[in-house]
């Protein structure tokens, strides 16, 4: 299964579970968009790496690695982001 599609599934499933109050639903989705915008942010800086490693192994100069480099951080903090707030949310449930 694809991450995308793994990510439409869950939202699917969490939107299903009658249990939960709104409250906990609302905080996943806000978790799922973060999760989407964090793909996008990593789809184009992964794009924008495969350009710089094209322009290095071919002789080319980069003006611009430091943008990329900073684009990758700034996608992988979403990332940890979105992760920490899973994982402290499981971690109240499990308490």
């Amino acid at each position: 299964m694809s991450t995308a599609g793994f990510l439409a599934y869950s939202g699917l499933a969490m939107s299903r579970d009658q249990s939960r109050t709104a409250v906990a639903i609302a905080t996943e989705r806000d978790v799922l968009t973060e999760l989407f915008a964090a793909r996008r942010q990593l789809g184009w800086a992964g794009s924008n790496l495969n350009q710089v490693a094209k322009a290095l192994n071919t002789g080319g100069e980069v003006p611009h690695l430091a943008a990329v480099i900073a684009d990758i951080q700034r996608a992988a903090k979403s990332v940890q982001a979105a992760a920490d707030r899973v994982a402290n949310r499981q971690a109240g449930e499990a308490a």
